[in-house]
This record gives structure tokens, sequence and C-alpha cells, in this order.
């Protein structure tokens, strides 16, 4: 049996019951190092096994490995596990090796880092939403440009991974200047860094502060539509509650 665990932001209150008994009842926990360490603490009785960045397929094949010697495996990934999680991957190995009628797979979905980062700032995803990741590692820019702009122009509130890194410090500051075209430039916008784990922290600011903001991979950044608005040190998107029924 394979789990394909997303744990949440790492703290054990965020994680579900369903991902802590995924975890509980699996021989060997295979993950990012990264996500491992925050696992550790939490079930130190099992056995780990690891790899780091872009070992994504190598950690697939273990699992897929493990799982073929009858063992239980818990794959783990931060957040959910199907949302620029393992899940996808994981499944497309099994079809290449031709094991998907041999290998039972259980997907355990997790608090992802948009609705985790939101219930810091408020409620800013309100209405119809876009998930969209800067990172162009797998997802050419001019792709993501496309997806950007077609968010923006559709007054789709916007929740942005993966805002900047070491190797891509700009790309924030180029996503707002793509938005500033076809959103205002006072859109609310939010980030939260760090969800669930020591120095977790928000921030409110416009759209045009935004570009200028410090981020890593560690936060994620939530951009408002029209109606979005603060309320006190809170984002609020409205649905249109109050103006229909109010």
């Amino acid at each position: 049996m394979i789990y394909v665990v997303g744990f949440g932001p790492g703290d054990r209150k965020r994680m579900t019951n369903e991902a802590e008994e995924a975890i509980a009842s699996a021989d060997v926990v295979v993950g990012y190092t990264g996500y491992t360490a925050l696992m550790k603490p939490l079930f130190p009785d099992k056995d780990y096994l690891e790899t780091g960045m872009r070992g994504e397929i190598a950690r697939c094949e273990v699992v897929v490995d493990l799982a073929q010697e009858g063992k239980n495996v818990a794959l783990i990934c931060s957040g959910d596990a199907g949302i620029y999680g393992m899940a996808a991957l994981l499944l497309e190995i099994l079809d290449r090796r031709n094991k998907t009628e041999e290998i039972d797979v259980h997907i355990v979905a997790g608090v992802t880092a948009a609705l985790a980062g939101a219930a810091l700032l408020g409620a800013p995803l309100g209405h119809d939403l876009a998930f969209i990741s800067l990172s162009d590692l797998l997802t050419p820019w001019e792709v993501i440009e496309k997806r950007l702009l077609a968010a923006g122009d559709a007054d789709f509130c916007i929740a942005l991974y993966n805002p900047s890194s070491k190797g891509r410090k700009d790309h924030l500051k180029k996503a707002c200047d793509l938005l500033l075209t076809v959103k205002d430039k006072d859109t609310v916008c939010g980030i939260a860094d760090r969800i669930g784990r020591e120095g977790e922290q928000t921030r409110i600011l416009s759209l045009s502060e935004l570009g200028e903001a410090e981020t890593d991979m560690q936060s994620v950044v939530l951009i408002g539509n029209s109606m979005t608005k603060r309320v006190g040190d809170r984002m609020v998107t409205e649905r249109g509650y109050l103006n229909k029924y109010g």
C-alpha cells in the first residue's frame, strides 16, 4: 500500500486525522529532506528515506519498489498531495511501470498553503480563485505569464506559490508588473510566511507594493480581486451576500 500524504503546513494542529493515521500506519516514510525533518519530531519511531530537491522521480521509484516488497509506504508532501505535490508523479510512475492494478494507492488530502495562509490573513479567497506557481523549473515562464494575465483579467483571486527563490529573485516583481496591466494598483494583497513554523507572519499590502516585498519558497502570496478590501488587519473578499440580501 502506498499513501501519498499531504501533511499540511508542517505543524500537527493543521494535519488532518487521516494524514496522521496514514503516516502512523506506514512502515517507511519517504520524502524530501525538508519535509522529513518536519515529521521526525512528530513520528520519531518511523524509518525514513529522503532525497533532496529535484529528486522527485527517484523518490517515487523508491516508493514503488518498497510497496512491491510488501511494505506500507507513506510518500509525504507539505500542503496537499495533489496541489504541486507528489500524487500526480507517483501515479505516472506506476503507469509507466505497469503497476497501477498491482499496487493500492491512497491519496490523502492536506491543508494547502493558500488555504492555511488565507485563514491567517482573514478571508481573502471568498470567491472564485486561481492557483499559479511562479516556479519555471517545469513550466516555461511564457506559459506562467499567460496564466497570470488570464487570471488577472478575469478578476480571479490569485494564490501565488513559489513566489521567489535564490535563483528566481525577480519573479514576483515580474508577475506584479504584469498583473498591474490588468488590475488596479490598489488591489489588496497579502503574504503569509512560514505557516505553522517558527517565524510565521502575515503582511497586507497593495499590488503596487507587492512587487518589492521580500518573499521566499516558504511564502504564499494572495492577490485579491476587485471586491477584496482591508477590514482592520484582515483581507476580506466579498461574495456579494450583503449586496443582494443585506
